[in-house]
């Protein structure tokens, strides 16, 4: 089995679809190196991973936006295609086991990009912060409780 791993941006939001009865989730990520070429002059490329996940689980599918980060590993699968001018293209599939979110893009300021949410973030605070009472006995008041 060959594995591949990805970590980039979403480059739009997902589509989910239902094939043969089963339902699948595409979107396309881009991960993006920079180098220096031979002249010394930094370059930047670009490489575009179509998606294909399929799985009963698309509860994922609405935090799958336009430029999230994600972490996706499965089997590459590389697809050849006529292109209009007569010559023949390739892309590079992946046959998804699994994705993780990694994080958002924010766009304007303001909170996590998620939907149904109301602009908090998991780790951050919304500003309503309520005052911390002492009561949790001799143990120190910074320890977590997870």
């Amino acid at each position: 089995m060959i594995k591949l791993q990805v970590i980039g941006n979403l480059g739009k939001d997902c589509v989910t679809n239902t094939v043969n009865g089963k339902n699948v989730i595409n979107f396309n990520v881009a991960h993006t190196e920079r180098f220096r070429d031979a002249q010394g002059n930094q370059k930047d490329k670009t490489i575009w991973v179509e998606c294909a996940y399929w799985t009963d689980r698309t509860g994922i599918a609405p935090y799958l936006r336009k430029g999230t980060q994600v972490y996706v590993e499965g089997s590459p699968e590389v697809r050849t295609y006529a292109k209009n001018d007569g010559t023949t293209g390739a892309s590079l599939t992946l046959r998804v086991l699994s994705v993780q979110l990694l994080g958002a893009r924010n766009e304007g300021g303001g909170g996590g990009d998620y939907p149904g949410g109301s602009g908090n973030s998991y780790a951050g605070s919304s500003g309503n912060s309520a005052p911390v009472s002492n009561d949790m006995g001799s143990g120190p008041i910074d320890d977590l409780p997870f």
